[in-house]
This record gives C-alpha cells, structure tokens and sequence, in this order.
C-alpha cells in the first residue's frame, strides 16, 4: 500500500480525531524501526526497537470492520515481529478497538489522562496496554 492509499483507509477508520497524512506514512515508512502489515482493506505499522514491539496504529476501512480483519492484522504482526513484548495506546472510548486487543492477550498497564483530543471538543483517556509475545 502506497502512503496515500494508507492515509485513505485511515482517514475513513479514525472519524473521531485527526487523521494521519500521507506525508507522516511516508515519513514512518522510511524508518528501518517500522513495519507495515496489510490486508485487502486495512493495514498495521508497528515499529520494533531493543526486544519491543508498539503498535503505532491498525486501521480497517469501515466497509470491512466486523468481518475478522482486524484479527488477522493483530496475529499478522505478533506472530512476525522479533520482540519479547509488545505495547500500544488506545483511546478508552474506542470499545471495538478494546475488546480486539484483549482478545489478542493485551492488558491494560497505565493510561494517560485527556490524551487524545476530539474533533469535536474535549478529548478522552488514553489506555496503555502489554502483553508478552514470546
């Protein structure tokens, strides 16, 4: 998938909040840290760094949520990645998203407060969640 194409899926997945650009696919595609996983409709950029693995973001087009892409992306990536454990942010309001990574062993382990702003105004709790992948 090229930049824009990733930018398209996740302008369409993330109407809640700012969506990423192109030009910052572009950027974290360029770094040897990153990792792209793809499906037909969604895709997972993870980077790895020193044994860890962090989800940066996992975007489906909603014209494919519900339909196991996301679980295919999740066992995609952990099963590729050389990592000892593997970290990601989720916004606390994001229950489909939630239930996803718990399904897939994550568990939460801190958050941080008004971390993510709304489009709308206001903004919500960010959860960190962990879990072991060897």
């Amino acid at each position: 998938m090229t930049p824009s194409e990733l930018s398209q899926i996740h302008s369409a997945a993330f109407t809640m909040s700012r969506p990423w650009s192109a030009q910052e696919f572009e950027e974290l595609l360029r770094n040897k840290h990153t990792h792209l996983f793809t499906c037909t409709q969604g895709f997972a950029l993870v980077q790895v760094i020193a044994g860890e693995a962090e989800l940066l973001t996992i975007s489906v087009h909603p014209d494919a949520q519900g339909k196991g892409a996301g679980g295919t992306l999740m066992s995609k990536w952990m099963s590729s990645v050389d990592a000892d454990e593997a970290f990601l942010e989720v916004a606390a309001d994001n229950h489909a998203a939630r239930h996803l990574y718990e399904a897939h062993g994550f568990a939460g382990v801190a958050h941080r407060s008004a971390y993510y702003a709304r489009d709308l105004g206001g903004s919500v709790d960010a959860i960190i969640m962990r879990r072991a992948l060897k």
